[in-house]
């Protein structure tokens, strides 16, 4: 049986101020990707965060990404690889902290944003992100975008890697995902959008915007939960994956 996990990321209010509907995304996903307090997120948020998760039975990963709270972690700032690495560390270890602290434990990390874009299409950045995961914890899992740096050089490290696609973001003829300044870049249909989710996991491959097919692993499957449509995409997929026979569970989990 083919069998996928689907994910979202989570935790992105700060203080008083709220980000999505993290409740009821965590009643359909079975991952969830849990902010660290540098793009999104507080101790607070994160604690509460990772508390429902557990009640829920749904995995959880830390988050991290770049330390840019006004643009929510969506632009690209000029560190140095190092400052990455440690960066990406630091948000780790909060994420385990908060994450034991509410009776939970992390089994993954998955960059965010700008960050995450550029695991995909730097190589140097990449690497940095793979470091601190391995210098923290080597045996979480990399969560990385499909057909990137950050998945190959997992790979090479010997890391556990999972490779993930996007429900909900169309995809550039090269398998980057559209500028979100674009039309088209944010899928906002729920049936649209699972119908494109079933084919991909069945042709296990990306299909691009110009209708090409870039065949990958898919072990994982994004949708956003920063968009007004979040649940009722979240809850097509899931229900569009169930009836094409597709089992859903956690891609930590093993067998």
């Amino acid at each position: 049986m083919v069998r996928v996990d689907l994910n979202s990321d989570m935790g992105e209010g700060f203080g008083p101020w709220k980000m999505g509907d993290d409740a009821a995304m965590l009643s359909i996903v079975t991952s969830a990707n849990i902010a660290c307090g540098l793009h999104a997120g507080d101790p607070e948020v994160m604690a509460e965060t990772f508390r429902l998760a557990r009640e829920k039975g749904v995995a959880v990963g830390a988050h991290p990404g770049f330390p840019d709270l006004w643009g929510f972690g969506r632009r690209i700032i000029p560190f140095s690889a190092g400052e990455i690495e440690r960066l990406v560390a630091y948000q780790i270890g909060a994420a385990q902290a908060l994450a034991t602290y509410a009776g939970h434990r992390i089994t993954h990390v998955k960059a965010h944003g700008a960050l995450g874009n550029l695991t995909q299409q730097d190589a140097e950045v990449a690497m940095a992100v793979n470091r601190a995961i391995r210098a923290v914890d080597p045996s979480l899992s990399c969560l990385t975008i499909a057909l990137g740096h950050q998945e190959r050089q997992a790979r090479e490290m010997g890391l556990s890697c999972r490779s993930e696609i996007f429900a909900d973001r169309a995809y550039t003829a090269e398998g980057h995902l559209v500028n979100r300044k674009l039309p088209g870049a944010v899928l906002h249909d729920p049936e649209e959008t699972a119908a494109r989710a079933v084919r991909m996991v069945k042709q296990g491959a990306i299909e691009t915007f110009d209708g090409q097919l870039l065949p990958t692993p898919i072990d994982s499957i994004c949708v956003h939960s920063d968009t007004p449509e979040a649940v009722g995409i979240a809850r097509a997929v899931r229900a569009g994956l169930e009836a094409a026979g597709i089992s859903l569970r956690p891609f930590h989990e093993e067998g």
